[in-house]
C-alpha cells in the first residue's frame, strides 16, 4: 500500500512539472535589468541556512560567437565550480548569479540571471544561452559590469564574500558616450566589498591592459587561459551511476503550501527536469556530488520541502491543511500520509549514502587522472579556485583542499 502511495506522489509532483513547463520560462528567466536598478528587490538570504557564510558569485560572460567554447565550459562546469564553493570551512550558503553580454547591434545587449541558491534554475537559463554575435572588436563591458553591481540582486550581508568574474575575450567599448564607463563602477563595487577577478580567454594585447586595470581597480586577480577556457573536463566511470541516482533523489521531494507556492514549486521541478534532460552525463554527475554536500541541501530541497521538514520537525504533518498537502496526499488517512513520508525519508537515506560514496570514489578517480596528466595549475578551475580561496579568507572562510573540485 505504502509503496502504491509514493508512487502516486511521485507521479503527480512529475505530471504537474511537465504541465507547467511552458510556464516556467517565464518566471525567473533571463531578462534584462531594470531601468531603475536601485528598486532591484535583494532576495533574502535563506532563512534555513541560519549563521552559514555567504558566498555570492556573480559570472559576467561574453557570449559573443569567439567564445563557443568557454560557454560550454561554463555549462559543463557550473556544479564543479558550485562544489568548490561548497568546500570552505564552514560550509557556506552559495548564491551565483550570471550577466550574459554581447553588443550593441547584437541580438541583446545583456541578460541577467539573478543571484540565487536555486543553482537548477540557474543552470537551466545558462543552457538557454548560445554564443553568436560580436565580431567587430570591442564589447559593452562596461554596461554588463554595470548590470552586473546593479541589476543582480545583492544581499547587504557585510560579512558575506562577494565576487565578481569577468570572462571574455575583447576589450570594453570605451567610445560609448551614455556608458557608465568601468572604473566608476568598479569604485562602487569596491565599496560594497565585492571584489572583482578578470579572466581573459586568448591573448588580445588591447583586453591584456583593459583586464589587468580591472582586476587591479577591482582588488582582483588576472588570470589568462585558452580561448576554450581550458577547464578540466574527465569523464570518469562513476558519472552515469551518480546521474542516475541524482534523478532518483529528486524524485524523493514532496513540495506543500499554498497555491502560489505550489506554482512556484512545479516552476523550480521544470528546471530541474531541463537540467536532467538536456545536460551531459558528467555534469549530471557533478550536481550530485554538489547536492550532497551540506551546502547543496539548499539547491537539493529548497522551501517547503514535505520530507525535509516533517523528518527534521520544523512542521508537524497533522497541522497542515488538506489543501497545503501535495495532491496524492490529500485523500489519506494522518497515519498513511505519516507512513509515505517515512518511506520517502528511508529511501533517500539511502540514496543520500550511495552518491556521498561513489562521489568520493569519483573524487580519488579525478585527483589521480590529474595528477597522471601533469596538473592542472593552468586550467579555468584551479585559477578560480586560487582567486576565491585568497579572497575568501578574509571573510573568515577556510579553503583547506590542495585543488578544486573536478
Amino acid at each position: 500500500m505504502k509503496t502504491k502511495l509514493i508512487a502516486l506522489a511521485i507521479f503527480a509532483a512529475t505530471a504537474t512539472t511537465v504541465a507547467l513547463y511552458p510556464a516556467y520560462q517565464g518566471v525567473g528567466a533571463i531578462t534584462a535589468p531594470p531601468d531603475d536598478p536601485s528598486h532591484v528587490a535583494l532576495p533574502p538570504v535563506d532563512p534555513s541556512a541560519n549563521e552559514r557564510p555567504v558566498v555570492e558569485v556573480a559570472f559576467v560572460l561574453d557570449t559573443t560567437g569567439s567564445m563557443a567554447g568557454l560557454l560550454q565550459a561554463a555549462k559543463d562546469k557550473i556544479w564543479s565550480i558550485a562544489s568548490t564553493l561548497a568546500s570552505a570551512q564552514p560550509a557556506p550558503q552559495i548564491r551565483m548569479g550570471l550577466v550574459a553580454y554581447r553588443d550593441r547591434g547584437d541580438a541583446y545587449v545583456t541578460q541577467v540571471v539573478e543571484l540565487s541558491s536555486d543553482l537548477d534554475s540557474m543552470q537551466a537559463r545558462l543552457m538557454e544561452l548560445q554564443a553568436g554575435g560580436g565580431g567587430d572588436g570591442p564589447e559593452s563591458v562596461n554596461q554588463a559590469l554595470h548590470d552586473a553591481l546593479h541589476g543582480i540582486g545583492w544581499s547587504h550581508d557585510p560579512k558575506a564574500y562577494k565576487v565578481i568574474f569577468l570572462v571574455g575575450d575583447a576589450p570594453p567599448h570605451m567610445d560609448y558616450q551614455d556608458d557608465v564607463k568601468y572604473p566608476e563602477t568598479i569604485a562602487l563595487a569596491r565599496q560594497r566589498g565585492i571584489a572583482v577577478n578578470t579572466v581573459q580567454c586568448g591573448q588580445i594585447a588591447a583586453t591584456t591592459r583593459e583586464w589587468q586595470r580591472i582586476a587591479q581597480l577591482g582588488d582582483g586577480k588576472y588570470f589568462r587561459v585558452d580561448q576554450n577556457g581550458g577547464a578540466v573536463a574527465i569523464a570518469t566511470p562513476y558519472d552515469r551511476k551518480l546521474a542516475e541516482l541524482s534523478a532518483k533523489l529528486d524524485a524523493t521531494r514532496l513540495y506543500y503550501g499554498s497555491a502560489e507556492e505550489k506554482a512556484e514549486q512545479a516552476r523550480r521541478l521544470a528546471a530541474t527536469d531541463k537540467v536532467h534532460a538536456e545536460s551531459s552525463v558528467a555534469s549530471r554527475a557533478r550536481r550530485a556530488t554538489f547536492n550532497a554536500s551540506p551546502a547543496g541541501k539548499v539547491n537539493f530541497v529548497g522551501e517547503k520541502e514535505l520530507v525535509e521538514d516533517v523528518v527534521s520537525g520544523r512542521v508537524d504533518l497533522t497541522t497542515l491543511d488538506k489543501a497545503a498537502l501535495p495532491a496524492p496526499l490529500q485523500a489519506l488517512a494522518p497515519a498513511e500520509q505519516k507512513a509515505a513520508i517515512e518511506e520517502q525519508a528511508e529511501r533517500r537515506k539511502a540514496l543520500s549514502a550511495e552518491v556521498q560514496s561513489l562521489a568520493a570514489h569519483r573524487d580519488e578517480y579525478l585527483k589521480r587522472q590529474v595528477a597522471e596528466r601533469g596538473g592542472a595549475k593552468d586550467s579555468l578551475d584551479d585559477k578560480i579556485y586560487g582567486a576565491v580561496r585568497e579572497q575568501a579568507a578574509a571573510k573568515g572562510l577556510k579553503y583547506e583542499a590542495d585543488a578544486p573540485a573536478y
